[in-house]
């Protein structure tokens, strides 16, 4: 009999103290305690994506509306409707109103403003802008907050370019409402202005216009990202923990119905959802008969310990729809189920959640064991792989975060150069695009492979010249009749960098008929100008040499063939690393023979035109300036960028056996395989500064870049039957081999 009181009073608790119910189509075996009977687990036939798409829709059900005490109003507003085109016709450029004497902000505040000041689109003439963004903070709107600020409403009308509606203006905010509804309703009047929120319903949500982002700390990172190594594993497929949270219980109020139907599926075994309602002012006043035994469970599991051995993570509402815990779980690499009623995830105009998040509704948490349980393996493992890219892409820092809702708006304002659905949720990513480069997806370097097809067999040779020539024996004209036998060869682009003027086009050496042959004397002799030359390069692939290379027609042929498989690498010859000083704290630079590098030089390599584009264009000026200043680290520079993009790191191939690497090279490194005595860049490499500059590049990049990009490998490429005993003639590189 006793049993049967426990039953009931179970039932009694779900019934009416939560507005939990088990879905009208029940599953066969339905979880008891958390846990699947062994009929279930067998099924073979069961079909994740059918059963979960009989779930109600998590859509279809929006959060209730709630009043709020202060006044506010939100314009309807679309594209259409509330922006100027007209002001954007001149380029996409953002103005950021200077800060108001004795004008405080948050430090997350602080932080996007930074961001945006150090944009590209960046622009300090608001007659050029096409959006303006108030430095008046407008992040936090919950009045008890200590970073709220009073009045805005006023200050936001009075912005000089406000004009009445806030036409074409951009506004940040990451809470909205207080205690006790927690509205989400702005309590200043927004007009036409775009609203960047966290945490909004589908109920306030301007679809099309305002930005869903998500809640980031003040803590979370201004740049940066996951650098070598830190990359995290896929496997176990399955984790100590099927699934799990740690967080707070509210007793009463909003969001308080789901979190505190938790304990009903908690088996502390693989299934581990434990709270507590020991936080705020009056916990004690209100505490209830669980409290204290869930303390005991609660303090049993370390958080940390939970996200990084959990298969999934539960990510429910609280007292708002989003909370810090979906970034969480996404960084920890820990498949989130959100139950949140109506909340619109971050980025998801663009970004396909449903590859990446179990959305399920608040209505079905008893359902959640058996939800679990039931996703494939394969599909486990691609969620994972994709919330690795998510995080890295477009939320690991605040930088990241402000330029994936700014390339959203450059989207919406120019439909024409819009990214695809596929560029947003592939790897590398919508932002490692410039689509004024090309409108064609498969013109990038990283999506060539989706068009099922390789780049184009032939390339440009662009030469980087120091020396004058002398005779018809200089390095320069050697180098130019070896590439010349090569027939992929399409155009050699010359970058004269000396004083004395190039020599006479009739004393340039022979080379086919069908090679175009251009000689760059610009005024600005740069180091960086080998790299401003996508616009004049109609091929995909860029064979950047020095003029002291030393290179043979069978080494451009295989680093050819090799480079159109991988064109989203570099592809070349001479090697370099970059090693951690655990003494001094800082990064080296290394041009020692090891079993590992990280970069490969551009004085002898392959690469895509696009990433000169992405050099000239879009590297940050501070690099570039210290390259041309020093005239070094071009090449050290094009490599962290390469590996910024594609996390992956170059490729090297194998050289022909008498290359080795002289005194003079091995003391600081630089483009090109041997340097000839009579170059001029040997004397540059013979530099006592030279190597301390590559090893001061190096430490400013990471700086620049907010972590380390660069990627180490043990990989190197050879030709099939690369030093095999075989007869030569069976080989088809087989002047790698010789002695000639």
């Amino acid at each position: 009999m006793r049993w049967q009181v426990r039953f009931i009073s179970a039932i009694v608790v779900v019934s009416i103290g939560t507005p939990l119910y088990l879905l009208s189509r029940t599953p066969r075996n339905p979880p008891i305690n958390g846990k699947t009977s062994r009929t279930a687990k067998r099924e073979s036939s069961f079909d994740f994506a059918s059963r979960l798409d009989s779930l109600p829709s998590y859509e279809t059900i929006a959060e209730p509306e709630r009043t709020s005490r202060a006044s506010s109003r939100t314009t309807p507003c679309t594209m259409r409707s509330c922006f100027d085109y007209n002001r954007c016709k001149n380029g996409f450029r953002i103005f950021v109103y200077p800060q108001a004497p004795g004008e405080k902000v948050s430090t997350l505040y602080a932080k996007i403003l930074r961001v945006l000041r150090e944009s590209k689109y960046y622009t300090l003439d608001p007659k050029r802008a096409c959006l303006f963004v108030p430095s008046i903070d407008t992040l936090d709107r919950d009045r008890l907050s200590p970073d709220y600020v009073h009045n805005i409403g006023q200050k936001i009308a009075r912005l000089a370019y406000w004009n009445g509606d806030g036409t074409n203006h951009l506004l940040f905010s990451v809470y909205a409402g207080t205690w006790p509804d927690y509205s989400d309703r702005l309590d200043f009047d927004t007009g036409k202005a775009i609203v960047a929120r966290a945490s909004v319903s589908m109920t306030t949500f301007r679809a099309g216009f305002d930005v869903s982002v998500p809640l980031v700390s003040k803590v979370h990172a201004l740049k940066g990202g996951r650098g070598d190594g830190d990359g995290l594993k896929l496997f176990p497929i399955h984790k100590k923990y099927l699934l799990a949270f740690k967080g707070k219980r509210y007793l009463t109020g909003i969001g308080s119905e789901t979190r505190n139907g938790l304990s009903l599926i908690h088996n502390g075994d693989d299934v581990v959802l434990v709270t507590t309602c020991r936080h705020g002012n009056n916990w004690e006043q209100n505490k209830d008969e669980r409290c204290d035994s869930d303390q005991e469970k609660f303090e049993k599991f370390d958080f940390v310990d939970l996200l990084r051995h959990s298969t999934f993570c539960l990510v429910p509402r609280g007292r708002r729809l989003g909370s810090y815990r979906f970034l969480e779980t996404v960084e920890a690499n820990c498949i989130p189920v959100s139950l949140s009623n109506g909340y619109v995830l971050p980025f998801s105009e663009k970004i396909d959640w449903n590859r990446a998040v179990l959305n399920i509704d608040e209505r079905v948490l008893l359902q959640l064991p058996y939800i679990v349980r039931n996703v494939p393996n394969n599909q486990i493992i691609a969620m994972r792989q994709q919330l690795e890219f998510l995080w890295d892409t477009y939320f690991s820092s605040i930088e990241k975060v402000i330029g994936t809702t700014i390339e959203i708006l450059f989207d919406r304002i120019h439909p024409h150069l819009s990214r695809s659905h596929t560029a947003w949720n592939h790897p590398p990513g919508a932002l490692a695009l410039d689509p004024t480069y090309s409108p064609h997806l498969t013109s990038f370097p990283f999506y060539a492979p989706l068009g099922q097809s390789k780049p184009s067999p032939n390339f440009t040779a662009v030469i980087t010249a120091y020396t004058p020539i002398a005779s018809r024996s200089a390095p320069l004209f050697n180098l130019i009749r070896e590439i010349g036998k090569t027939p992929s060869l399409t155009k050699i682009l010359i970058l004269w960098m000396c004083d004395e003027m190039p020599p006479n086009p009739s004393s340039w050496p022979g080379i086919a008929a069908s090679t175009d042959v251009e000689v760059l004397t610009g005024k600005e002799r740069v180091v960086s100008s080998r790299f401003n030359v996508a616009q004049k390069v109609h091929t995909d692939a860029i064979l950047s040499l020095d003029e002291d290379a030393i290179i043979i027609r069978d080494e451009i042929d295989f680093a050819l063939s090799v480079w159109r498989d991988f064109p989203d690498r570099i592809v070349g010859f001479p090697a370099r690393n970059h090693v951690w000083d655990a003494d001094k704290s800082r990064w080296g630079y290394t041009s020692k023979w090891m079993n590992e590098y990280s970069m490969v030089l551009t004085g002898a390599a392959f690469l895509h035109k696009y990433y000169a584009h992405l050099y000239t264009n879009h590297l940050p000026a501070s690099i570039r300036n210290l390259v041309d200043q020093t005239s070094n680290c071009d090449d050290i520079a094009m490599n962290f960028l390469v590996s910024h993009v594609t996390k992956r790191p170059p490729i090297k191939v194998t050289q022909k056996k008498k290359y080795y690497v002289t005194a003079a090279a091995a003391q600081g490194g630089g483009g090109g395989l041997d340097p000839q005595p009579q170059s001029q860049r040997m004397t540059m490499w013979m530099s006592p500064t030279h190597f301390s500059q590559r090893q001061a590049c190096i430490n400013m990049f990471y700086s620049v870049f907010g972590y380390m990009p660069l990627v180490s490998s043990q990989l190197r490429l050879d030709p099939i039957l690369f030093k095999d005993p075989v007869a030569m003639l069976k080989k088809r590189y087989r002047r790698l081999e010789t002695s000639e």
